[in-house]
């Protein structure tokens, strides 16, 4: 799912593109994007684009008229910039918005159509959207705590939720966790004053590293490579493979469709967290160390002697009496 650095390169990008142009027409390729039937949908069309902004993981298009284009990505919505009254893919396309300089094009590849628009009109509307979760800009050491506090979560559940947090995600809480050498199974009642000041810094640096990562990317191009698994990622995606920091295999425990990403020698001591998939398995089998983890691994199969036959040998018939 895009978070918040994602959304910020595509806000720049779709106001560098459309900022101040006029919506000339919503074209709905899927009908069940649309969940809004009041103001109906036409009402958008002849309408300038004001500005941009981001509510959580949704991005808004403020319209002129008071209205605001509502649009959630889901895990598998993108965005592309066309010319004017392109045609939307067949397979992928959900809708197209066009505007008099460009259309801007929703996708979405998955078999589950969870990408969704609504119009609605007054600003006062858009708290229906709001999850609530501090947005990061502006705030504090303090406001930070006091968010991620509010209820006792693991610091992985603590960054993900969206009434905790504004914008961050499973990958990025990933490579958060990593830079601030915390176990994304830590409690948040557990962290000491320095260690709080550590993940808010942290927290703020690696999102804002990725944002101007990602803008410079994408330079005077539409963002086209919006995808949660980047080779420059300290530890999400990469299991298996070495720590950037230590060397030490990343590991990963997996739960329902998320899956959290760690260095056990960097963040837990190098205790292996337990997989709920696994463990209840295995049982008192499950490895706590990276050392348990390689002993389990299967022994390389011998190759066979070429020197020696692994035939086995015809029994001798037996005599008749």
């Amino acid at each position: 799912m895009p978070e918040l650095p994602d959304i910020a390169a595509y806000l720049s990008a779709i106001e560098e593109r459309a900022g101040g142009a006029t919506l000339t027409r919503v074209r709905l390729a899927s009908p069940f994007v649309l969940r809004t039937a009041i103001p109906p949908i036409r009402e958008a069309e002849g309408k300038r684009l004001l500005r941009l902004e981001r509510l959580g993981k949704r991005i808004i298009l403020c319209l002129e008229g008071d209205l605001f284009l509502v649009i959630h990505l889901m895990v598998a919505g993108r965005f592309r910039w066309l010319e004017a009254g392109a045609k939307i893919p067949g397979k992928l396309g959900l809708l197209a918005l066009d505007f008099e300089t460009g259309s801007l094009i929703l996708t979405e590849a998955s078999t589950k159509k969870r990408a969704s628009l609504h119009l609605v009109a007054g600003r006062a509307q858009l708290a229906d959207f709001d999850r609530g979760g501090l947005e990061l800009s502006g705030s504090t050491l303090e406001t930070f705590r006091a968010a991620m506090t509010r209820e006792r979560h693991t610091l992985k559940r603590a960054l993900t939720d969206p009434t905790i947090l504004s914008g961050v995600g499973n990958a990025y809480s990933d490579e958060i966790l990593h830079a601030a050498r915390l176990s994304p199974m830590k409690m948040t009642s557990s962290l000491s004053d320095e260690e709080w000041a550590r993940l808010y810094d942290t927290t703020l640096s690696v999102l804002e590293t990725w944002t101007a990562r990602l803008r410079a990317e994408a330079g005077s191009k539409f963002p086209e490579n919006v995808t949660a698994f980047r080779a420059e990622m300290a530890v999400h995606g990469r299991y298996g493979k070495p720590c950037p920091r230590c060397g030490a295999p990343v590991q990963r425990i997996t739960y329902a469709d998320n899956e959290t990403n760690y260095c056990p020698t960097c963040q837990t001591g190098g205790k292996l967290l337990a997989d709920r998939s696994l463990s209840r398995l295995l049982g008192a089998d499950w490895p706590k160390t990276l050392e348990e983890l390689e002993e389990k691994r299967p022994a390389a199969k011998l190759k066979p002697n070429p020197e020696r036959s692994t035939r086995t040998p015809k029994k001798a018939p037996r005599k008749s009496q």
